[in-house]
């Protein structure tokens, strides 16, 4: 059976670019497209890899991240008056558009942020009689799955696995299906946290050079994530990512 995962992260094309945008330090206005272009179309295997579904406007931005990479490889033409190559050179500046559209993008998300906060304080706001809430107040906050990890940093995280892992891998001559079901690589992860201290790294997950395996493992993490049966935490952008056993999964 085929096992789909739906992750609320994935906002679109211009939130993976303008994420790739925040963590590398990239001036918005004066964007290097190769380099960008290259950390896109790398999140881009990693997803097909994992054998998400790929929505088709990732595709058509990675298209036009490429035509725009092409367009600034061409040579220029050769100009007498200075004035003149100025002028055409920032009017036929092929990154433009990507830039307007993606200030645009990062203005309206600012703005949902904000309307979220308003929604947010609303919502406290109660119009009913007094009653007692110590009740509530004895109550544990709930436990955020993924903590200050986004899917972002798993799928970078994952692209690091699979260039050791597979690297290292055998080259066999004889081809080996072995089905891992989900549920049974949930619970061997749970085991495994539980005997690490209730803690472990990502990346000690991936025991196995063998795809499914990979694969399996990642789907599995994502799932115990949307449970709440783990969690994740990453100090900094690009360092480890380490998985904990939530209270009651701890030993």
């Amino acid at each position: 059976m085929k096992y789909s995962v739906k992750v609320d992260a994935f906002e679109g094309p211009l939130d993976l670019l303008l994420h790739l945008i925040t963590s590398y330090e990239i001036d918005i206005y004066d964007i290097p497209v190769a380099a960008i272009t290259e950390q896109y179309m790398n999140y881009i295997h990693t997803m097909q890899e994992l054998k998400l579904d790929v929505a088709s406007e990732y595709l058509v931005m990675a298209a036009t991240l490429l035509a725009i990479k092409s367009k600034m490889l061409l040579p220029k033409q050769e100009l007498q008056d200075l004035d003149q190559q100025m002028e055409i050179e920032m009017d036929e500046d092929p990154r433009e558009d990507l830039v307007r559209r993606l200030i645009e993008y990062r203005k309206f998300k600012q703005a949902a942020v904000g309307l979220k906060e308003k929604e947010t304080a609303r919502s406290m706001i109660f119009t009913r009689e007094a009653m007692d809430l110590t009740y509530y107040e004895n109550q544990e906050e709930e436990v955020n799955p993924v903590a200050n990890v986004t899917i972002y940093d798993m799928l970078a995280a994952m692209q690091k696995i699979f260039t050791k892992k597979l690297e290292k891998a055998p080259r066999k001559t004889t081809i080996e299906r072995q089905e891992i079901p989900i549920e049974t690589r949930m619970k061997q992860i749970i085991n495994e946290i539980r005997y690490s201290s209730g803690r472990k790294k990502f990346s000690d997950l991936f025991t196995s050079s063998n795809r499914e395996h990979l694969v399996v493992t990642f789907l599995a993490v994502l799932e115990l994530m949307k449970t709440k049966d783990v969690t994740c935490e990453q100090e900094n952008n690009f360092s480890e990512i380490f998985i904990y056993a939530t209270k009651e999964n701890e030993v």
